[in-house]
């Protein structure tokens, strides 16, 4: 994978090339790392140059310098520099799981022609679900955000609805779960980046976006998986009411993990988004 060093340290991302249909840049949530895309960027990369940032978001492989910004808006302003780095422009921006995009509307979206939300924290549903409370809540008591992650070595337990299996309509093959929590279960620095990140959680992050989003003046689609349960639908519509341009979709058979429930549908969106809105 290439590399790129940046103000908070070195991240990866893979990168497609050229594409005749622009720029489309796929951004992973919590603990998942840019595999979580796989189908998605095979679908799109005959038409369009597709870029995934490895984001420190725990499934990173190099730690952060330790004095980095690693909050919800320092892990956007991260993105924003990626994609100022790479010199990417009227980039088609989607999010999955984490709300890391909508930070960026009215504060550094210069870069962004179209924004697209999948499934994602939004609104007062953060930190979602009781996935996203009990992750918080351990990573402020000594020692627990380690022993919490033990669980994820153990298949039965992460197939349970209030582990990863709460987050997909169809489950997770094992070995994607162990390339995605390796990092946090064998590295103790990458352990420390995802603590900062979860103890700087604050309630009102995504309700402050959402102040913003209502004067994001470009085209959006707003791709909800039809049955998660970690961040309802009606989660969904409501986000898509705040945007002048905002329009609503479901996505059939999937939940939070839209990319590995249905990515042929995912990426039918949003190419049907990208043509349509030119």
């Amino acid at each position: 994978m290439p590399e790129i060093g940046l103000s908070a340290g070195t991240i990866d991302y893979t990168d497609t090339g050229k594409g005749t249909g622009g720029t489309v840049v796929l951004v992973h949530g919590l603990a998942f790392d840019d595999s979580v895309w796989d189908a998605v960027v095979a679908d799109l990369r005959g038409d369009f140059r597709v870029v995934v940032p490895v984001l420190p978001l725990g499934s990173h492989r190099r730690p952060m310098r330790p004095s980095a910004d690693l909050s919800a808006q320092g892990v956007a302003d991260l993105l924003a520099e990626f994609l100022e780095r790479l010199d990417l422009h009227e980039v088609t921006l989607v999010q999955n799981d984490a709300g890391t995009a909508q930070l960026l509307p009215g504060v550094r979206d210069e870069r962004i022609a179209r924004l697209v939300l999948t499934s994602c924290e939004a609104l007062d549903n953060y930190p979602p679900g009781i996935q996203g409370r009990t992750l918080v809540a351990a990573s402020r008591l000594p020692g627990g955000l380690f022993l919490l992650l033990q669980s994820f070595r153990v298949p039965f337990l992460v197939a349970m609805g209030s582990s990863l299996g709460g987050m997909t309509a169809r489950g997770i093959p094992y070995e994607r779960v162990r390339r995605w929590y390796r990092p946090l279960l064998t590295d103790r620095a990458i352990r420390r980046d995802l603590a900062r990140f979860l103890r700087s959680t604050r309630k009102d992050t995504y309700l402050r976006a959402a102040e913003r989003l209502r004067h994001f003046d470009r085209p959006a689609l707003v791709a909800w998986g039809a049955e998660d349960r970690m961040m309802p639908p009606a989660t969904g519509r409501r986000l898509a009411g705040l945007l002048p341009q905002g329009r609503y979709v479901e996505i059939p058979g999937a939940g939070t993990l839209v990319p590995l429930d249905n990515p042929a549908a995912l990426a039918r969106e949003l190419r049907r988004f990208i043509r349509e809105s030119g």
